[in-house]
């Protein structure tokens, strides 16, 4: 063990100069990591070595490190964001590896997220699906009155949950077919829950759905991965809604 509880780990960590080039596993020796920082802090303490010996660092998203943004996007040992539950991972720490452990650190993969570099991906797919119908109609001018349009304390509850979907991808990054039906459906709940969304709730969910499908996102065939990898708990009954939502807009001609 290594002194004053800090551990040494051997890292597996997947380099690649761009898209355009041939990425490999890369090992790495680390020496000294507390088992109180978090798995980014891990990395930095990586890059100020491989700085120090005049070594490239190794390129990885990272911002609010709040478990808010995001960004923090790695598959640990296979696991998107880690192995413990519910957790981005900015808000993994080392206490959950011991001494000596090895760690593989890869991108999150699938063919609509092209690396762009080492561990960081393009999801600007996530961005093309929210512009084809991610938004409402609304009046302009002076905000109504909060209580002025009644909403259930269910529906409520149910938008709030879907809305916590934080657009990381661990959804599609684990799902066997690269599915992002938890996402959409997600982003199509939160607003077609609430009265403001529904006036184009079919057809936010056809263009959507339709979107997803042109970029090259696999269908949903329930393996659960998704749900059981989302660090906010986005739950599977979401893609049903979607699904709904998409079948009236086809038989409605919407």
């Amino acid at each position: 063990m290594s002194s004053n509880n800090n551990m040494t780990l051997k890292l597996k960590i997947w380099r690649q100069k761009n898209n355009n080039t041939k990425g490999e596993m890369v090992d790495y020796v680390l020496e000294n990591v507390s088992p109180d920082v978090s798995f980014l802090e891990m990395l930095d303490q990586l890059n100020e070595k491989l700085i120090s010996n005049n070594e490239e660092p190794v390129a990885f998203d990272h911002d609010c490190r709040e478990g808010i943004c995001g960004m923090c996007s790695l598959m640990i040992n296979g696991e998107a964001h880690g192995p413990q539950a519910r957790t981005t991972t900015c808000q993994l720490h080392m206490r959950q590896f011991k001494d000596g452990d090895e760690i593989a650190i890869e991108p999150f993969r699938a063919k609509p997220f092209p690396v762009l570099k080492d561990l960081m991906v393009d999801r600007g797919a996530f961005d093309d699906i929210i512009a084809a119908g991610g938004y409402i109609t609304a009046s302009t001018g002076n905000a109504p009155d909060a209580n002025a349009i009644p909403i259930s304390k269910i529906n409520a509850d149910l938008a709030m949950d879907a809305a916590a979907c934080i657009g990381c991808a661990a959804c599609v990054a684990s799902c066997p077919n690269g599915s992002a039906m938890l996402f959409v459906g997600a982003k199509v709940s939160q607003l077609s829950l609430l009265p403001q969304g529904k006036p184009e709730a079919m057809t936010r969910a056809r263009n959507m759905v339709e979107k997803m499908d042109e970029l090259g996102f696999g269908n949903c065939t329930n393996h659960a991965e998704c749900e059981a990898s989302c660090p906010k708990g986005i739950n599977l009954s979401n893609i049903a809604r979607m699904n709904r939502d998409y079948a009236t807009s086809i038989l409605k001609g919407k």
